[in-house]
């Protein structure tokens, strides 16, 4: 069988993605004004002990994070998965490169079989809040064309599949972008096959993409509460 180049925009499809600023909140409380009297000091203390049981209360009004670093992407998705999606490929996937690893990560699946090629990509992004997370996922959603919702998954799911086409040979890529709370979760999959230069049908690269970002979003759980 002969061995057959990867196209071009295969071979740099890998896009960068701006890391996200994570905002962190400090508490800080300046020392206490001598008291003047016993009264005053009793009264002080009370507030100092309202204030406290306050701040522990769950239902403080101070914003909280639920995920405080990306989980690892290259184990968010099970292997068998990752054989259904991408055959031929090393289940262990191959982690890319961050800036901050604390805030986001992303993990790539490729391989040809035959003249099949498949490619994966799951990528975790951990914003400052749940209202930092919404806006970007805000505008991601508006920047894609022709997609829609994906009910029941996370906070707000999207998805979208666009064909691309050069040197007659066809890749088709789907998208899917998903809000968990402060989390974002982007899982890109995309197919080619060089022997017919058609690309894999719709259906079939919109729900491999749906199935490999649930699987993403289960691997960061119920929520992992910010430590630091």
């Amino acid at each position: 069988m002969r061995s057959l180049p990867l196209p071009l925009a295969l071979t740099a499809r890998i896009s960068p993605v701006a890391v996200l600023a994570c905002a962190g909140w400090a508490l800080t409380s300046g020392p206490a004004a001598p008291a003047a009297a016993d009264g005053h000091q009793a009264a002080q203390k009370t507030s100092t002990q309202s204030a406290s049981s306050s701040s522990s209360d769950p239902s403080s009004t101070a914003v909280a994070k639920a995920y405080g670093a990306a989980p690892s992407p290259c184990t968010s998705v099970p292997a068998a998965t990752v054989k259904s999606l991408v055959p031929g490929a090393k289940t262990s996937g191959k982690e890319i490169p961050s800036t901050d690893t604390k805030l986001r990560r992303t993990c790539s699946w490729n391989a040809l079989q035959g003249y099949d090629y498949r490619w994966l990509d799951v990528s975790f992004e951990i914003s400052g809040s749940d209202q930092e997370a919404e806006q970007e996922y805000q505008d991601r959603v508006k920047e894609k064309n022709g997609g829609g919702a994906v009910p029941g998954l996370g906070n707000s799911a999207y998805s979208v599949v666009n064909l691309t086409t050069q040197d007659k040979q066809q890749t088709r890529e789907g998208v899917v972008m998903v809000r968990v709370s402060n989390a974002l979760v982007t899982v890109t999959y995309n197919g080619s096959n060089f022997d017919t230069k058609q690309a894999p049908g719709t259906d079939e690269i919109n729900k491999g993409a749906i199935k490999a970002a649930r699987a993403a979003v289960g691997a960061l759980g119920g929520g992992q509460p910010q430590s630091g």
